[in-house]
């Protein structure tokens, strides 16, 4: 499938329907955010060099949390350093266009898309916000912010006492976590907005799929789902992966492999022409 293709196919059914966009690490990759799956993931302390999946449980957080704190508090100044790029721009676009038919649900803790300008009513980060803490004890589901105190945390440093104090639950007093779906976690509504996010899936009319290898279980039964409704699935990816089979097995869908910056602000621009067809 071709670009102009794929912009057609989604500005039709985006015309008088739903449009829903998944996206994954391959967005944010192309704005200097590392997937911390690879090498700029690893975390020393001491003699002992730590796997991003050994750091990113609760097992880990309970045995080690000041580690956990601190891998994750570097992470977060990544992120923060970043800036929105061509792809989430798009995607924010297509949000302001379309309002309430719009949908974004995003593997992503970064939070480029919402600086980018979707609204967080129409976006589930189903993994979480690097930016926010909450109990570790779960007293409550809320979140809270991370203190401005811990911007431009360097790679090396662990936070102490009082930096563990400064992050713990403002609600009971208890230690804090930051606000990630862990692996050896579960999805859940009042965390992550899981069911929220399958209930987009069964009412979108098009699905776009962003820069995700399919590595988990939510985005993928979200793409199943797509398939068992006959919905197109358009899969902007540099790689091949899971959901390019899905693409490939949905009607009227397929399958770019080009980076997000390339591809959405095309399906923008036919979004928004379909749009003001239909206003006139």
């Amino acid at each position: 499938m071709d670009v102009t293709r794929a912009a057609s196919v989604v500005a039709e059914r985006a015309r008088n329907g739903r449009l829903l966009v998944l996206t994954g690490a391959g967005i944010s990759a192309e704005c200097g955010i590392p997937t911390f799956r690879g090498k700029e993931g690893y975390w020393t302390r001491g003699s002992k060099v730590y796997h991003p999946m050994e750091l990113a449980t609760h097992r880990a957080f309970v045995e080690q949390p000041a580690t956990v704190w601190g891998w994750y508090l570097y992470r977060r100044s990544v992120c923060r350093a970043a800036s929105p790029g061509a792809g989430h721009r798009a995607v924010a676009d297509m949000a302001r266009l379309l309002g309430e038919r719009f949908d974004l649900v995003t593997q992503n803790v970064d939070g480029l898309h919402a600086r980018s300008g979707v609204p967080p009513e129409r976006m589930y980060e189903i993994h979480g916000n690097i930016d926010a803490y909450r109990c570790a004890r779960a007293c409550t589901t809320r979140t809270y912010p991370v203190p401005e105190r811990f911007d431009d945390w360097p790679k090396d440093r662990i936070p102490d006492a009082e930096d563990l104090a400064a992050l713990a639950c403002p609600a009971c007093g208890g230690p804090g976590r930051p606000h990630v779906l862990w692996f050896d976690e579960c999805y859940d509504e009042p965390r992550f907005r899981a069911e929220s996010a399958m209930d987009a899936a069964a009412r979108c009319d098009v699905l776009v799929v962003v820069g995700t290898s399919g590595a988990t279980n939510l985005p993928m039964q979200i793409g199943a789902l797509a398939v068992a409704r006959k919905v197109p699935i358009l899969d902007v990816n540099p790689e091949d992966g899971p959901f390019g089979d899905l693409a490939r097995r949905s009607p009227g869908g397929g399958v770019l492999r080009a980076k997000a910056g390339e591809v959405l602000p095309g399906l923008s621009s036919a979004i928004a022409g379909a749009v003001g067809a239909r206003r006139e």
